[in-house]
């Protein structure tokens, strides 16, 4: 009888637990005030995320009480990975930083889970974005038909062709010349800069070409401008597109041309020796010290790079000036395009509750809001980070403005600024977004930066190929380790080899050949294959 009684006792307590644990779990997803909890993970700013006046914000607006997993921004996606790796991973990946390959692996594994009942149900603006936008609704739709993360969605016009360079309209003058147009005439443009003393000091100081690696300084690499006189150079994977069949630009007769051309500017003194090894603080440094101006050429998206083009009293960007595509001896004119969505911020994990998940799109369909973009990016508060325009402020497009970051209080630069989320998690960055804001009309100004960029960029928009490797593809599910560490592999053999035969420490007539054939070990055909069936529908 003692027997029973204690199993029945035991049986009890059993049942009693089990309710007890299920009730911790139906709860366990909110605090004690009833909100739900949900843990964030985002670069760790300048500033703690739990007092950011938006945190804040969106705490009140959704219910919800927000804890963060933050990692230094240089480390965000190595401390990603060992989270990932551990299991120990968040409830919400809020700037992941993720690639199209990141989204199969861990949506096929399920620590990602498929967002499309989510967005259908909870996210009105979200599915009117993939309405609006075919690149959008392509970019964030995985082969298997699942939507795993969402990401940033940043129309940049001038992003879109950011294989620029920039020249010192001051030196040609000096020189008496004219903007070039062929790769000729920048050789003698360049030649001029050299020994003709552009700078008037007397001395033989002047670097006619300067630039830096692409890792330091946007497109700042020579040859993402120099090498499309020559044949089409994407400045990434080293892919061509013609009639939908995928190619290699970097072992073609025409990518040789471009070297031996770039070779010789370097071997007469026209590159700077310090392009293939300084940072952006290097260019920095060269572009805006003090005394008599240096450098007459630089490779980068942004000439802001060299020379200081924010302070209202600079002066010296203002005889910069773009340069365009340049022909080259076979009549090769092209301008590098960039146009897709290759990475992505948010999205829910497996560790996410029911409520969590809907708390969590909620969330990423306000930030696709047009107050959504405007309090993220620039903070909740006007007349703080944005205010409504005046009547005379106009957009990039020269149209009547509605918001405008200009003439906004000063403030104090002792003050850590707390306000916004800024350029961290998924949001509305489009051209339609971006139009609503107030630009100076005057390009050389501070105000009309963007406006100045958007005009340079007008200048490269006629020069697109035809047909150019649209950017993040999903690989496919069976091909994405492969395409890992061949592409890898690949990027670094054209890189290294590309600067040792610029420098000369690879002499391109006795050695080209073997370097084309290096890509054979390289797994190239591979490459191709990969590539080839990442772009052909089922």
């Amino acid at each position: 009888m003692k027997k029973q009684l204690y199993v029945v006792f035991v049986s009890v307590f059993m049942v009693l637990l089990l309710a007890a644990c299920s009730g911790d779990s139906a709860t366990s997803d909110t605090d004690e005030s009833g909100n739900v909890q949900l843990t964030f993970f985002a670069p760790q700013g300048k500033a703690p995320m739990e007092e950011n006046e938006f945190t804040l914000f969106i705490e009140d607006k959704f219910d919800v009480s927000l804890n963060w997993d933050v990692a230094p921004t240089d480390a965000l996606t190595d401390r990603r990975q060992l989270l990932l790796a551990s299991g120990d991973y968040p409830e919400v990946f809020l700037e992941g930083k993720f690639s199209s390959t990141d989204l199969l692996t861990y949506g096929s594994q399920g620590v990602f889970l498929p967002l499309n009942d989510l967005i259908e149900e909870h996210a009105p603006n979200i599915t009117a974005m993939m309405d609006k936008s075919e690149v959008f609704r392509e970019a964030i739709t995985a082969p298997d038909g699942n939507i795993y993360a969402l990401p940033r969605f940043n129309e940049c016009y001038h992003c879109t062709y950011s294989q620029k360079y920039w020249m010192n309209e001051d030196w040609l003058n000096a020189v008496g010349m004219e903007m070039p147009k062929t790769t000729d005439d920048l050789y003698e443009v360049l030649k001029a800069f050299k020994t003709e003393d552009p700078n008037g000091n007397g001395e033989a100081d002047e670097i006619p070409l300067t630039g830096a690696p692409d890792k330091y300084v946007w497109n700042g690499n020579i040859d993402a401008y120099l090498m499309n006189s020559f044949i089409y150079n994407d400045n990434d994977k080293y892919l061509l597109l013609e009639n939908g069949k995928v190619d290699f630009a970097a072992n073609k007769p025409a990518w040789r041309d471009g070297l031996s051309y770039m070779n010789k500017l370097y071997e007469e003194g026209l590159i700077d020796q310090a392009a293939f090894t300084q940072n952006d603080q290097a260019i920095g440094q060269l572009g805006n010290r003090e005394g008599d101006e240096v450098v007459g050429s630089v490779t980068t998206a942004l000439i802001s790079y060299l020379v200081d083009t924010y302070d209202p009293e600079a002066e010296r960007h203002k005889h910069w000036t773009i340069v365009p595509p340049l022909e080259g001896p076979e009549g090769v004119q092209l301008a590098g395009v960039e146009k897709g969505i290759a990475e992505f911020q948010f999205a829910i994990t497996n560790k996410a509750t029911e409520a969590q998940q809907v708390k969590a799109i909620e969330i990423a369909n306000y930030l696709f809001s047009e107050e959504g973009s405007l309090y993220s990016e620039y903070g909740p508060s006007e007349g703080s980070g944005w205010k409504m325009a005046e009547a005379e402020e106009k957009n990039i497009k020269g149209e009547p403005a509605k918001y405008s970051y200009y003439n906004l209080p000063e403030r104090d630069p002792n003050v850590v600024v707390n306000e916004s989320w800024s350029l961290v998690g998924p949001k509305d960055l489009s051209n339609d977004f971006r139009d609503l804001f107030a630009e100076g009309q005057d390009p050389l100004t501070a105000e009309g930066y963007g406006t100045r960029l958007a005009q340079a960029t007008e200048v490269y928009a006629p020069y697109a190929p035809e047909e150019y490797y649209p950017t993040g593809v999903y690989i496919r599910p069976d091909d994405t380790e492969a395409a890992a560490q061949i592409t890898t592999a690949i990027q670094d053999y054209v890189e290294s080899n590309l600067a040792q035969f610029i420098v000369g420490s690879k002499d391109i007539d006795k050695e080209w050949d073997a370097y084309v054939e290096g890509f054979e070990g390289l797994g190239l055909d591979q490459y191709l294959d990969i590539y080839q069936s990442a772009i052909e529908k089922e």
